[in-house]
């Protein structure tokens, strides 16, 4: 089996309101970078509902760890704090101005959770689906994207798969 190999970007902070934005324009040009545009405002909104409910009940300290790491198509966003205090998720109430944070992160993402993480600290993460990568090739081209031969038309989504394609390919032709 061909896996992907994952991506990894990790930033620390204190979770003050003036570092919120930094880290929200820190994981949308990491996400630019990887080509995951479509994620981006989904993993903006999360973290920045993360990072608010470390600034607002996180205890002795605001010092924290923003990670975001792409495996398999799925991008997990989570934040690690100093206090052992795990979150209480309030129903979502319309008219409440606050503590609805995690009720949108449920909404935004695949799934979410939290853990404890060492002696004293928890880990609040969420994840997203991850769009497959797309290869576009020219028509006849070497990887097949179209073909008149006995396999009819090829369509990759990949370069692994393209060249599983190729291979099958110059098996016949070649």
């Amino acid at each position: 089996m061909i896996s992907e190999p994952s991506r990894h970007c990790t930033v620390e902070l204190q979770a003050l309101p003036s570092r919120i934005g930094q880290v929200r324009r820190i994981i949308s040009a990491q996400l630019r970078y990887w080509h995951l545009d479509p994620l981006i405002d989904q993993a903006a909104l999360g973290v920045t509902e993360l990072l608010t409910n470390v600034h607002r009940h996180a205890q002795p300290d605001k010092t924290c760890t923003v990670e975001i790491e792409l495996l398999l198509e799925r991008l997990t966003v989570s934040v690690h704090d100093h206090d052992p205090r795990l979150p209480t998720v309030r129903p979502a109430d319309a008219s409440s101005t606050s503590g609805r944070g995690l009720a949108m992160i449920a909404a935004v993402s695949e799934s979410w959770g939290f853990r404890p993480w060492g002696r004293a600290g928890k880990v609040v993460w969420f994840t997203l689906s991850a769009p497959s990568p797309t290869v576009t090739l020219p028509p006849n081209s070497l990887y097949g994207a179209t073909t008149d031969g006995p396999f009819g038309a090829v369509t990759t989504t990949s370069p692994l798969e393209a060249v599983a394609h190729t291979d099958a390919r110059s098996a016949v032709v070649g």
